[in-house]
């Protein structure tokens, strides 16, 4: 978990830049064979852009944490901030050591590579500029070389980089930096675990991103050690430095529950285009836009799949909207004539699937379509971040989000602001989003106060912490499934609530992760840490059944240290024993689980097997091992410790009560 260093800023204008065609012809160099360079048709002069004074004031926070030693830093800055501005002049800042003068671009798409590589000529026309993607291959010489991370890692391409030439090593779009290429390439060049650097000379890393964190929890700590600048796009909006932002949100009727989540997290593509993509949903998509931003100039619709593109763009027709669609099927030509098009006005509205979350430059889009429901934070503010870059005559971008009623850790518009996702908001501000959040939040406050004075069953302080002493009997205790519930509800495994909201996941094979409430190191707030207990052999002689545990992740909030935890669990577990919907979950608990849950309740109590089902006794039995007994019990003496204070105090207070009689002037003692 990182902790984003907050900056004062101060407003002023907005700088545009002009794009430039740019081609690729083969050029040789003195040092290699020929290699594909990335040249001007005609060399222009040196661009010379004036900063922004956060953009300066982030280079300076990067220089700030070399000067001390920090290698691998991260920049976290809203879409349409300038980031490629930022990490085109950091090459020039950052001074070279020795025979390390060259600087390595990555990226993950193609898109990426070549807007960095034209910034890169414009910026530095005396530098030589080469591209390693596809067929063209730099020669690993260049002053700087923008990377396809893909391309350099097939074969033994990377090793024509030779790490003791770099100074520098930048990554845009930065949360892939965790992915399994990304890491070997760190290891090339000596970055990939903090011990290599501090060891040897190894070049500078910077990853730049505007959603620095990632929906599986995977751990970016592991290889960024610090956030050095951090600027939200909130803070960006309330600055001018970005478009305002008006809101609308149309209730869908689309069922989302049922909806399994994909590798990464989010919904599976193919199940939630069977939930989205229907003509009803479709035709609400449409009428909505008409309604609320027909208006508008150029509007960028986010769907599920191809499918859900070819329909809605059928839909959009249907109705006389000329619509066009991108997608990664498109051919390369056929697309960059569309984008171009529509960037200059010709058509109002583009529809897409995945084409258009990352490295999109496209200030005209005025308007912005969310068709397709995510349960990705990042994804929601990448797809929003597409409408939010300054332009002539632009006054707003108008964000339409389709929100399903049935839904299941959805994220939508409002849950931006910390609002309810539920929540239907019509042309509301950033400013009216942040007034609704805090009326809501006194209003919450309020429910809280008269829902504390009705009951005092049940206090959490997160979702699934129990009071002990609240529960009449350990029996309620062990059978009160409330916190496994709500957790259940974001994961696909079968967690199990322990209280004090602590969970846990076990399997037959002893090894269990627990997920708790802790201080990520460095962060100084609270968050969530995940532990991995290794069950040692009968044979290993310990104190301990279990190995020392080991965190495998850490979160600021509750949902991304589930995600981190099930990516974990789904990797070191078998399937069929944590899942929670599994069918031997549902079939009549062992006489084995019920001998040993009858243990612990009276005779004129005991369990059968026709009560209980084997899964609600397998979670039972977890909260049984895992404390749940043990801190009842403990509750429960100190709450008869306290009980026969009280009465002691009572009796004593009694035995020396003056009892008055009579005229106040007699006393009498009792």
């Amino acid at each position: 978990m990182f902790q984003f260093p907050r900056c004062a800023l101060r407003i002023s204008k907005s700088i545009s830049t002009r794009t430039l065609r740019v081609k690729y012809r083969n050029a040789s160099t003195k040092v290699g064979p020929a290699v594909a360079s990335l040249q001007p048709v005609s060399t222009p002069p040196a661009l010379r852009i004036q900063l922004r004074e956060y953009q300066e004031e982030c280079i300076q926070s990067v220089l700030s944490y070399l000067e001390k030693g920090h290698k691998r830093l991260g920049i976290s800055l809203a879409t349409g901030s300038g980031k490629t501005v930022i990490f085109t002049h950091l090459i020039d800042r950052i001074p070279s050591v020795g025979d390390a003068s060259q600087a390595l671009i990555l990226a993950h798409r193609r898109e990426l590579v070549e807007q960095a590589a034209r910034h890169c000529t414009l910026a530095y026309p005396d530098k030589h500029v080469d591209i390693e993607m596809g067929n063209h291959q730099a020669s690993g010489a260049a002053d700087i070389t923008v990377a396809s991370i893909q391309s350099i890692m097939s074969g033994d391409r990377v090793s024509k980089f030779d790490p003791a030439r770099y100074k520098l090593v930048l990554v845009d779009e930065a949360h892939h930096i965790v992915s399994q290429q990304y890491l070997d390439l760190l290891e090339h060049f000596g970055l990939r675990h903090p011990a290599d650097w501090t060891a040897v000379s190894a070049p500078v890393l910077v990853g730049v991103s505007a959603t620095f964190s990632r929906f599986d929890g995977r751990k970016l700590g592991s290889v960024i050690d610090h956030i050095v600048y951090h600027r939200d796009y909130v803070d960006m909006i309330e600055e001018n430095w970005l478009s305002d932002v008006i809101f609308t949100t149309v209730e869908i009727k689309a069922d989302l529950t049922a909806i399994r989540p994909g590798a990464n997290g989010d919904f599976q593509t193919g199940a939630l285009s069977k939930a989205i993509n229907t003509d009803a949903t479709n035709e609400i998509a449409v009428r909505s836009w008409m309604a609320k931003a027909k208006e508008r100039k150029s509007t960028l619709v986010f769907c599920v799949d191809l499918s859900h593109v070819s329909n809605l763009t059928a839909k959009f027709r249907q109705y006389g909207i000329a619509a066009q669609f991108v997608t990664g099927d498109t051919p390369k030509k056929t697309r960059s004539a569309r984008v171009d098009a529509f960037r200059n006005g010709e058509f109002p509205v583009l529809l897409n699937c995945g084409v258009f979350t990352e490295g999109t430059d496209i200030p005209n889009i005025d308007c912005v379509l969310l068709a397709r429901p995510t349960k990705s934070r990042n994804l929601l503010v990448q797809m929003i971040g597409r409408g939010m870059r300054l332009h002539k005559g632009k006054e707003n971008c108008h964000i339409i989000d389709l929100v399903a009623s049935l839904s299941t850790g959805v994220v939508s518009t409002p849950t931006l602001f910390g609002l309810d996702p539920a929540e239907i908001v019509e042309n509301a501000t950033n400013d009216e989003m942040m007034e609704l959040k805090d009326r809501k939040e006194i209003e919450k406050r309020r429910e809280e106060a008269v829902a504390e004075a009705q009951t005092e069953r049940i206090a959490r302080q997160i979702p699934g912490t129990i009071t002990f002493t609240d529960y009449d009997s350990v029996h309620d205790l062990l059978a009160d499934a409330s916190g496994d519930r709500y957790i259940r509800k974001i994961s696909e495994f079968a967690w199990v609530g322990t209280g004090d909201g602590r969970f846990v996941l076990t399997t037959n094979s002893g090894h269990y992760l627990l997920i708790k409430p802790g201080q990520s190191p460095g962060s100084g707030t609270g968050g969530f840490v995940v532990k991995f207990y290794r069950k040692l052999p009968h044979s290993v002689k310990s104190k301990s059944p279990y190995a020392t545990p080991r965190i495998v992740a850490e979160g600021e909030s509750f949902e991304h240290a589930v995600h981190a935890a099930d990516t974990f669990g789904a990797e070191i577990f078998q399937h069929v024993f944590i899942a929670k919907n599994k069918g031997w979950r549902r079939s009549p608990a062992s006489q084995a689980q019920i001998d040993f849950l009858n243990k612990f309740r009276p005779e004129e109590d005991k369990l059968t097997i026709r009560d209980i089902t084997k899964g609600k006794a397998g979670d039972m039995i977890t909260r049984i091992k895992h404390g749940a007994k043990g801190k009842f019990e403990k509750a429960s003496a100190k709450k008869r410790a306290e009980t026969k204070t009280k009465e002691r105090a009572e009796t004593i207070r009694r035995r020396n009560q003056v009892i008055r009689v009579g005229p106040l002037s007699q006393v009498v003692d009792g």
